[in-house]
């Protein structure tokens, strides 16, 4: 981590002294030529393998279309954003005001968002939101500079509701980390299992990260519901599951989730895990041509499996090509960019989407199943679902 936090540090050092001037003047003209792409993603902490995924994932999908933007060079410009919502406003601001980037990458963590969308706000420059979920970027505080190729946190769970009902589950209890991820992927979940004629008997949760399930647990099987929906990432998701069959859970009420719930820790989550059905707009076992040549190339590229963080990264390059290509990189045009964006088709591993009105993708959402440590895609939960975009005043 250390070395990683250096380069950086170091690269930052030579940025600041290309914008200062204190590079030879001939080197600075050349260097204007270039389009200037802003990386804001978390480098280390919790988050670090996604933010890496995501860069891999940009850098893929451009290098797939000769490695330029309409024809110009790139440069690259990275900020570590250390998933740390209280620096989101300062470090955005280092990469439009000192490194004054064309277009800023980021980010993962909702809260850092903010900061992000802030200064998008006040200062115009294009942003592409790989992963963060937030309601709000695409919503409330929606812009046209600001385009989101990831999901709202509602949209996974959105689909979740109906899927089942239709299994004869109407009868449900719904368990979350009460944060804003959670309360928005509650949300998605309420409007669909509900209009679907299901009943929410009880809404359980805890305080953010905390991972003492078991009290919980112990009310959920007191209520004795169909069937529990619940919203849990990364290290506490796979606690949850080992915690639900520890509980004696698994055989008696199914678990359902947002796709998160079993997103990179079936290792981790290890036998429990086991038949557990979640909704998601991407599943590495997507049986398509497209996923597949694609889960080939970032192998044989990165020397590593991709994963739904590499394919938004993907995906959020593709949209990128597709807006600078429109001006043949001109990235002055910004209305005709910002134009070109919105009315894209991307052709991505997790099938073709568009882009809503407030910027969100349109996206098929799968049903997914936990197989042999596999998310196995077992149908369409929901078909070209668009976030509401509530809110959301372009202009």
């Amino acid at each position: 981590m250390t070395t990683r936090r250096l380069v950086i540090s170091r690269s930052a050092a030579l940025v600041g002294a290309a914008s200062t001037g204190l590079l030879l003047p001939s080197i600075v003209r050349a260097q204007s030529g270039k389009v200037r792409v802003g990386f804001m993603l978390p480098y280390t902490g919790t988050f670090a393998q996604l933010g890496v995924a995501i860069e891999n994932g940009v850098r893929l999908a451009i290098d797939q279309q000769g490695g330029k933007l309409g024809g110009r060079e790139i440069e690259w410009f990275k900020v570590d954003d250390e998933s740390e919502p209280s620096k989101g406003v300062e470090n955005a601001s280092k990469l439009v005001q000192r490194d004054k980037v064309d277009v800023l990458i980021g980010t993962v963590h909702s809260g850092v968002q903010m900061g992000i969308q802030k200064v998008a706000r006040d200062t115009g420059v294009l942003n592409l939101i790989p992963n963060a979920g937030v309601h709000a970027a695409t919503r409330a505080l929606c812009a046209p500079n600001v385009f989101r190729t990831s999901f709202s946190n509602s949209q996974p769970t959105l689909a979740l509701g109906k899927a089942m009902v239709e299994k004869g589950h109407k009868k449900a209890v719904w368990i979350t980390w009460k944060y804003a991820a959670g309360d928005e992927a509650f949300e998605g979940f309420k409007q669909s299992y509900t209009a679907a004629g299901g009943t929410i008997v009880k809404e359980l949760g805890l305080p953010f990260p905390n991972v003492e399930f078991q009290a919980l647990l112990t009310e959920i099987a007191a209520l004795k519901p169909d069937a529990v929906a619940c919203f849990f990432a990364g290290g506490g998701a796979a606690k949850f599951i080992r915690d639900y069959a520890a509980a004696g859970l698994k055989d008696k009420i199914p678990l359902y989730g947002s796709g998160f719930l079993t997103e990179g820790v079936l290792e981790a989550a290890g036998p429990a895990a086991e038949g557990i059905i979640t909704t998601m707009h991407y599943s590495d076992s997507l049986d398509t041509p497209r996923n597949k040549q694609f889960r080939l190339e970032y192998a044989k590229t990165f020397r590593s499996q991709p994963d739904v963080y590499a394919v938004q990264g993907y995906d959020t390059g593709l949209l990128l090509v597709q807006g600078a290509n429109a001006v043949k990189g001109d990235f002055s045009a910004k209305p005709a960019i910002i134009k070109a964006m919105e009315s894209a088709t991307i052709d991505s591993p997790r099938g073709k989407w568009t882009m809503s009105k407030a910027h969100n993708p349109v996206q098929d959402i799968y049903l997914r199943q936990v197989e042999n440590k596999e998310n196995k895609v077992i149908g369409v939960a929901a078909k070209a679902l668009a976030d509401s975009g509530a809110g959301c005043r372009m202009g």
